[in-house]
Order: structure tokens, then sequence, then C-alpha cells
């Protein structure tokens, strides 16, 4: 079935219908027979599939459904339907996830394909009778690009309560959320091919994420990862949720600029609509190599968490701060950093932080506590601040010649952790590897943070505005951006007035993705004279359509934890001598 064909199936509801029989293996080679389980007084069909985020935040909470429902006479089984996941691999999945419940391989996606599901996790409710009841999501809490604080609706629950009180299901029917499923499919044109193209584009804008020990939940190394993954691949560049890149193309120019050229995009599109044929492996490029080693050698300096910190299975990410002594005995100047996640699985972005040594290890207001009131142009204060930050693919921090950062004697390191749950229990130690620099007559890169805390966003509002601004005290270089905000940020930007009255946008964010906290890095640095108006521009949206929103009837305010708001414009510069 093509594409076209599985949206086609998908649309056409499958409620009130017979399910279709079927017959597949498990992951230990038993058949499983839909007719054999008319004895129960329910069966529910979940299509899963390997390296689905969703999925993957669903499934302990699926193994606890199973368990309570399996007291009731109600038989859970899940559907592998993805080309990409061989039998094996499977297998391997459902034990490191402790599943209880069988899980199914589909070969060619013929089950997929008479259901008609689409997407994983896919629910299929079906009764006594045999005939579906309900299909849909599991429940409302987790979705694409967004976690609310607590369940609202719990709908396949709730559907399974109602078949087994012989009531029709009062929902029938709800949209599934996350991954296509990874159809085969017929190739076509052989115009484009992996081999000649697509690879290539694969290797330069994916693999730094996706390939084993790393972020991304599933591997892109070959054809057989590419072509499955390939659909979904498609939906996401095209929404351009991925690659990660949130800065409108018309403003600035940035060296770690991740997202993709319009050529690219089409040429992955075009790959995907005729059928992702594989090509010629003559034309293929050597495999891209990476280094688990240090990127720019050993460190001379290495600190790490003093323990492990354990992430749990499931529920909503989570934020920690962890202090590290430096233990310097001197200043010293810091040419570049390296931080290292120790479970890259779970630790979805750090922020290293500057703190005097009287710093407690805290989880309040360790970002508030860095905002000074103008910029520094000494060399006492300035240090103490931001160091760098980590996120996917951005893991390694090179500042400019003849600059650096400054770690005074006696110093702490603090880690904002941002974790994120993988669906099995995890442990993280996360190091930072400082790289010093003997130079003389070095020029300290300073970081500030423009803000405004000073606000109070109402109830229910959609387009919330809040500015903060600073004025340039001496000519400076303007070298990096880093707006940060909170569940309810909408938007924000950086706008320069020059003392002539000129203007000029230096960074728009259009979608902020709190998911993604981005440090922008000027390809070439911006001289911004004396007496510049640098503004930063925000909006945020505290109204229920906001599906990150923990509380839309309440008003919210400035606070360090994730469930208040911030609005911080961070810029890195040196002064202009």
């Amino acid at each position: 079935m093509s594409a076209r064909d599985a949206d086609g199936a998908a649309n056409k509801s499958r409620v009130g219908e017979p399910a279709p029989a079927f017959s597949l293996k498990d992951t230990a080679g038993k058949i499983h027979d839909l007719d054999l389980y008319r004895s129960k007084k329910a069966v529910v069909v979940v299509f899963s599939g390997n390296g689905c985020p969703l999925l993957q935040q669903y499934l302990p909470r699926l193994t606890e459904l199973a368990a309570e429902y399996a007291k009731h006479g109600v038989q859970f089984l899940a559907i592998n339907s993805n080309r990409q996941d061989s039998l094996q691999e499977i297998a391997a999945h459902a034990k490191e996830n402790s599943l209880t419940f069988p899980v199914l391989k589909d070969d060619r996606n013929v089950v997929a394909d008479q259901f008609g599901a689409r997407r994983t996790p896919e629910a299929f409710v079906i009764d006594q009778q045999g005939v579906i009841r309900y299909r849909g999501r599991i429940d409302d809490q987790f979705g694409v690009g967004y976690q609310r604080p607590a369940i609202g609706r719990r709908d396949l629950a709730t559907a399974i309560a109602e078949v087994l009180a012989g009531k029709p299901v009062s929902t029938p029917e709800t949209e599934a959320a996350g991954c296509l499923i990874g159809r085969v499919t017929q190739p076509r044109d052989q115009g484009v091919t992996y081999a000649n193209q697509v690879a290539r584009i694969i290797q330069n804008r994916c693999q730094t994420c996706h390939r084993p020990g790393q972020v991304g939940p599933f591997t892109l190394l070959n054809y057989s990862d590419a072509s499955g993954w390939g659909p979904m691949s498609k939906e996401v560049v095209q929404e351009k949720r991925m690659p990660p890149w949130h800065a409108d193309p018309q403003h600035g120019k940035f060296t770690n600029d991740r997202s993709l050229t319009s050529n690219e995009l089409a040429t992955l599109v075009a790959w995907v609509d005729s059928g992702m044929p594989e090509g010629n492996a003559s034309d293929l490029p050597p495999p891209r190599q990476f280094s688990e080693e240090w990127a720019l050698g050993k460190p001379d300096h290495v600190l790490q968490m003093s323990e492990e910190f354990t992430v749990p299975a499931s529920g909503r990410d989570m934020y920690r701060y962890f202090r590290l002594p430096t233990g310097l005995e001197e200043n010293r100047w810091v040419r570049a950093v390296e931080i290292r996640p120790g479970n890259r699985r779970v630790v979805h972005h750090v922020i290293a932080m500057v703190r005097d040594a009287n710093t407690e290890q805290r989880q309040s207001r360790p970002l508030g506590a860095l905002l000074a009131p103008v910029m520094g142009t000494g060399n006492s204060t300035s240090a103490m601040g931001w160091l760098a930050a980590m996120a996917p693919g951005n893991e390694v921090m090179v500042y400019p010649p003849a600059t650096a950062k400054l770690l005074p004697a006696g110093c702490n390191i603090v880690f904002q952790m941002h974790y994120h749950p993988s669906g099995v229990e995890e442990k993280d130690r996360t190091s930072i590897g400082l790289y010093y620099s003997d130079e003389p007559s070095l020029e300290l890169m300073r970081t500030y943070g423009i803000a405004n805390p000073l606000f109070a966003i109402p109830p229910g509002a959609k387009n919330y505005e809040i500015k903060g601004l600073v004025t340039t005290p001496a000519d400076v270089k303007l070298w990096s951006l880093m707006p940060h905000m909170h569940l309810r940020g909408h938007d924000i930007q950086y706008r320069a007035v020059y003392p002539d009255g000129n203007s000029e946008m230096l960074l728009a964010v259009p979608r902020w993705d709190f998911n993604w906290q981005t440090t922008y890095r000027l390809t070439e640095p911006k001289s911004l004279p004396k007496g510049t108006r640098v503004e930063v521009i925000a909006h945020y949206d505290n109204s229920a359509d906001n599906p990150n929103n923990p509380t839309p009837n309440e008003s919210v305010r400035w606070g360090e934890p994730t469930h208040m708001e911030m609005m911080i414009g961070f810029v890195d510069y040196t002064l202009d001598r």
C-alpha cells in the first residue's frame, strides 16, 4: 500500500465493523490468531514501532493498563508493522521495556492496512463479538511537541470500561498522534535514490543525533533505516520540526544552522514520493566517521557530576541543577568547552553556568541570578554567569580566536540539566571538559541576559507581549544570541536600534519550542556602536489552546520553575577595541 493509499485507509472509519482476522508470530515465534481470543471480554490491539518517541512515552502506561484490565478478561496485543524493525529488534525492544503483553510482527504491513492503522501508537478496542468499538489515541497527555501536566481524557481506558459494561463507547474515535508506520513501498522513478543523493543529506543533517547512543530515538545509518522512516522524515521536514532549527532564514546568518536547504528538502520529498529507491551501491558516500572521544582531544580539566542521577521511566520532562566545584587556585582563561552527557538517551540539553564558591546546589533562581542591571565592561563581575550550553548536535563551544571565558579561582560550575524519560529507568552522570588558554591579551567573552521580569501574563491571553532592552555602554561585538522562555513562549526576536535611528533584525524565532534551547552563533560578529539599543520582544500564549500550558486559567509571573515564565535574551559579546 502506498502512503497515499494508507492515508485513505486511515480516513475510513473501522468503528462498528468486524475486526480483520489475523494470525501473526510474536517475538518468541508463537502464533497469535485473533479468533483464539474470542473468549476474552475484549481485545486491545496497539500498533507499535521501535524508536517512536511518543510510543516510548506511553509504554509504561500501556503496561499498567494491560495489567489492570487483565483482571477483567481483557487481552492486550501490540503489532509492529514497521518495515525497518526486524523480529530480533522487536524482541530486544520488548525485553528492554519489560513489556508483559505479546508483541507481534506484521510482515509487509498487511494487518496495518486491513485495520487502516497509520501511526504508532494507535489503539483499537475489539469487543467479545469481534467488532471494533474504539480506535485512536491512548489519552491526551502526550502529543507531538507537547506534554500536558496531567491526563485530561483517558480515551482508551474509558473505551475499555464502557465495552466491559456493555455500553456504547461515548467517544468511539479520536485522532492518534505519533510516528507514521514504515510501510513497504514499490520504488518507481530512479532519478533520486538513496545512494546518489539522499545518503549524503542524511549524513550531513541527521546522523549527528540519529546514531547509536545519541539523543535521536532511532538510527539513520543505512538504507533500511532511511526508507523505514522515510514518510515520517518527509512529514517532519516539511513541517520544519526537523532538523531542529527555529530561526527565520530572512534574518541573520549562523555558523550552526542545522536547517535543510530548499534543494535538500525538495530532494528528500521527491525521494519519498517516488517510493524511496535504493540506487546503486557504487554511488554511496563513505560512511561518516564519529569520534567517541573528546572532540577536541583530551581536555585540560574534566569535571563530572558527583553522583549518578536516576531518570524515571515515565512522566514529564525534568529540570535539575548540579554544582561542580572547579577547585581552581587561580583564574583560568577558557578557550573551548565540551559538555558530554553521561546518557544521551535522556539528556536533552545542558546549560553550564559559572557561580562563586558560596553558591548552593539548589533548584531556585540559577538563571535569574545571572542577570545584571547593565552590560559589563570590566573584568571583575563579568566572569560570573553563563559559560556554555549543550543541545543535541551542539556539544562543543569553541570561542572565537583571541577571545575566551574567564573562570575565577575557587568558582563552581552549575549544570542545569533537562532530562526526558525514555520509557525505561535510566541513569546519567554528565561531564564537562575545559580547554584552557595561556595566550596573552585575550579578550573576555561576556554573556549578558536582556530581561524583563516585571510582568503578569493574564489568564487566557493568546498573544501577550513582553519587551526587554539594553543600551550598549561601549562599542561591542555581538557573537551569539540565545533566547530563553518557558512553556507559554510563542515567538521571540532580537532587534538592534542604532544611534543614527536605523534598525536591524538580528534574530527572529517565529515558532518557539521550549524543548530546544538553541544558541544562535553569528557567522560574522555584529558590531554595535556605543548607544545601540538592543531590544528583545517576545509573545506568550497563556490560553487553553496552548497544549503545553499547565495553568491557562491563572495569571503567570516571572519564575524559575517551568510552570512559571521567563523572558531572557542572552547575548555573547566582547568589547570592540
